[in-house]
């Protein structure tokens, strides 16, 4: 039996094409494979202005308010967390893809949870000036845990137009 040619190219093509789009997958970074070295540079390789000698892991440089940033929706969204440990408070910041902008959403509360010490806290709309009424790009909560003074580490979601969006965080030592 003999193949023919165009077939036996077609299903060459075919073969390299799945190989291709089958990548294996990596994990994604956890406080324990996060770097504590100080980085001057953010994901793109860039200086943010104003950075100071602060670690931030997941590839982001320190957030416009000093917190650890994080990805919602693969960056068209970043979340930043920030805590008050005298008013056992956390606040989080909804950003747009530049990692500055403040960026209000339609939502009445999200979902901050930490994992050591373990905690969940709903955080409310707090909205700042600018924000459109009935929108909010920051939401705060509390919690006596938040008062112990460490790095924290854990997972910021909420919905966004009936979509749900989730980012990892960890705060890493801060060189001062």
């Amino acid at each position: 039996m003999r193949v023919s040619h165009p077939l036996f190219a077609l299903a060459a093509a075919i073969c390299m094409i799945v190989n291709l789009g089958c990548k294996p997958e990596t994990a994604a970074p956890t406080a324990a494979t996060s770097s504590t070295a100080p980085s001057s540079n953010n994901d793109h390789g860039h200086p943010h202005e104003g950075e100071d000698d602060h670690a931030h892991a997941g590839g982001h440089g320190a957030g416009p308010h000093d917190g650890t940033l994080a990805d919602w929706g693969g960056g068209k969204y970043h979340v930043e967390f920030t805590v008050d440990h005298e008013k056992q408070e956390g606040t989080v910041y909804i950003l747009g893809a530049d990692e500055k902008t403040p960026t209000p959403i339609k939502a009445a509360e999200i979902q901050l949870s930490i994992t050591d010490p373990m905690m969940q806290v709903t955080l409310k709309a707090s909205p700042q000036a600018g924000d459109a009424q009935g929108t909010a790009s920051r939401f705060v909560g509390n919690h006596e845990k938040l008062g112990v003074v460490q790095e924290y580490a854990g997972t910021i979601s909420g919905v966004i137009d009936d979509t749900p969006y989730s980012g990892d965080f960890a705060e890493v030592a801060h060189a001062h």
